[in-house]
C-alpha cells in the first residue's frame, strides 16, 4: 500500500539470504566438498583448542596441574604444556616472593572489627599488624583447605590466604594480647608480642595443613580506642613523669651512696688506726708491767722503795706549798728559790 514503511530489520529476508548463499557456495563445490570443508574446520578449531594449553611459568612460580579435575603434579619454571580446559586445568602459584596480608586496616582505612581487642588487664587496645608469609606447598595450599576467599583482600576462592590466614591471625593475636596487659603492646614488650603471635599463627596453619610458612609479624599502630585516647595520654605523661622521677633518685643515689661509702671507710680506717694504737700501747704496757713484776721478784724490797720515789717525783713537782705559822696566826708566803720543776734546786 503506497505509503506503509517496510520494517528496517527482517530476520526472515536474512535467513533466506544465508540459504540462498550456502546454497551457491555448495554449488560450487566438487562431490565430498562438503566433508572435506567440515573436517577442515574442525582440524582448525582443534588446533586452536590445543595451543591454548601452552602456558609459561615464571622464576617465583610453580605450576599446579589437574586431570579432570584431580591433582596430576607440580611443574617448575618455564615453558610447559597441558591438556587444555575441560580435560586439564592449571593453577600457577608464586612460591619465592614475600606476600603480605595486612589484618586491622586496609591502606590509610581502619577495620575495628578486627583490631580492637582486650587485653589480660580488661583494656580495649587497637592493634593494627602486618603479616608476612610464603607458600612453601603449592599441592598443600591448593587441596588441603575449603577457604571461601576473601574479595576484600582478593584472594580467590580456594585458597587458605584468603579468610583462613586471616581469621586464624586474628584469633592468634586475640589470645596473645589477652593473656598480656595493655602496657606489653603499647609500650613495654612489643618484640615478644609479635614472636607470640607468629608461634601461635604458625601452630594454627600447620594445624590445618595449609602449605603456608609465616616469615614475620610486625605490629603497624597499636594504641587505645579513640573515646579513651585523651585519659591514655594522661596515663602515658603520667608515666613519664614517673619514670623522670625514678631516675632523678636513682642519680642522686649514685651521687651520695659513693660519698657515703668513702666516709664509712674513712671512720673505719681511723677506727682501725685507733684499734691498732690501742692495742700497741696496751701490749707495750703490759709488756712493762710484766718486766716490773719480774724485778719486783727478785728483790720485792728495793723496787717497792724505787716504784715509791719514782711516784713522789711525778707527784711533788706539782703541789703547791703553804706554810701555816701558828704565832703569825696565818699562812705565809712561800717563795720558791729553786727552778720551777727541779726539787734538786739545779743540783
Amino acid at each position: 500500500m503506497y505509503g506503509q514503511r517496510r520494517p528496517e530489520f527482517d530476520p526472515d529476508q536474512i535467513l533466506r539470504s544465508l540459504q540462498q548463499g550456502w546454497s551457491n557456495f555448495r554449488g560450487r563445490l566438487p562431490a565430498g566438498g562438503v566433508g572435506i570443508l567440515l573436517f577442515a574446520v574442525f582440524g582448525v578449531l582443534a588446533l586452536v583448542w590445543l595451543s591454548t594449553g601452552i602456558y609459561q611459568v615464571g622464576p617465583t612460580e610453580q605450576a599446579v596441574t589437574r586431570f579432570f579435575g584431580k591433582f596430576s603434579g607440580i611443574h617448575s619454571p618455564g615453558l610447559h604444556w597441558y591438556y587444555p580446559s575441560p580435560v586439564g586445568t592449571r593453577d600457577i602459584i608464586t612460591v619465592l616472593e614475600t606476600q603480605t596480608m595486612e589484618m586491622g586496616f586496609r591502606g590509610q582505612r581502619g577495620v575495628p572489627l578486627e583490631s580492637e581487642m582486650i587485653t589480660g588487664d580488661l583494656n580495649i587496645v587497637d592493634v593494627q599488624m602486618v603479616v608476612q608469609y610464603r607458600i612453601i606447598s603449592p599441592e598443600k595450599f591448593l587441596f588441603n583447605v575449603s577457604d571461601p576467599g576473601d574479595a576484600d583482600r582478593d584472594p580467590r576462592l580456594g585458597r587458605p590466604d584468603g579468610r583462613t590466614l586471616k581469621d586464624a591471625t586474628e584469633a592468634a593475636l586475640r589470645q596473645v594480647v589477652g593473656q598480656r596487659s595493655i602496657d606489653d603492646p603499647l609500650f613495654v614488650n612489643k618484640e615478644a608480642v609479635q614472636a607470640d603471635t607468629q608461634r601461635e599463627l604458625q601452630k594454627i596453619l600447620d594445624l590445618y595443613d595449609t602449605g603456608i610458612i609465616i616469615l614475620q609479624v610486625v605490629l603497624q599502630t597499636v594504641r587505645p580506642p579513640d573515646a579513651v585516647q585523651d585519659a591514655f595520654e594522661d596515663v602515658v605523661r603520667a608515666r613519664v613523669d614517673k619514670e623522670s622521677r625514678i631516675n632523678e633518685a636513682l642519680a642522686y643515689e649514685q651521687d651520695r651512696l659513693p660519698r657515703a661509702n668513702g666516709a664509712a671507710q674513712q671512720v673505719m680506717q681511723a677506727a682501725e688506726a685507733f684499734k691498732a694504737a690501742r692495742l700497741a700501747r696496751a701490749r707495750g704496757e703490759a709488756k712493762e708491767f710484766l718486766s716490773v713484776l719480774e724485778e719486783y721478784e727478785k728483790s720485792k724490797d728495793v723496787t717497792r722503795r724505787r716504784l715509791y720515789l719514782e711516784a713522789m717525783e711525778d707527784i711533788l713537782p706539782n703541789i703547791s706549798i703553804f706554810l701555816v705559822d701558828s704565832d703569825v696566826g696565818g699562812v705565809l708566803p712561800f717563795l720558791p728559790l729553786t727552778p720551777e720543776g727541779d726539787p734538786t734546786g739545779g743540783r
